[in-house]
């Protein structure tokens, strides 16, 4: 079984380094989750290469609550997502219970 990584994502500056995160794991065979909180949900209308990273992660959501706090509409889903990941902080739970690694940004 390959291994797992979770990221935790709550700064919206770190986006470069989700990208090169997430490709280096890909690129090594593991699992890769990534969940936007608070601050960091603004990524998903802002970062030109989000719809990307929802390509090459397995699983990307962002907290519905957090993404309305900053001002979008939740039924306005950014490109690359589905309304299935517009979710809750349920998401962060199942990266802490589920996978082998767990970073926050």
């Amino acid at each position: 079984m390959s291994k797992s990584l979770g990221i935790f994502v709550t700064n919206p500056n770190q986006f470069k380094h989700i990208m090169g995160i997430t490709k280096a794991a890909k690129a090594k065979g593991s699992n890769v989750k990534v969940f936007f909180t608070w601050d960091s949900t603004l990524n998903a209308k802002k970062e030109p290469e989000f719809a990307e990273l929802c390509k090459i992660a397995d699983d990307v959501s962002i907290c519905a609550d957090s993404y309305k706090n900053m001002g979008y509409d939740p039924d306005d889903i950014p490109e690359g997502l589905d309304a299935s990941k517009m979710a809750t902080q349920a998401q962060h739970g199942i990266i802490i219970e589920d996978y082998d690694c767990y970073l926050s940004l």
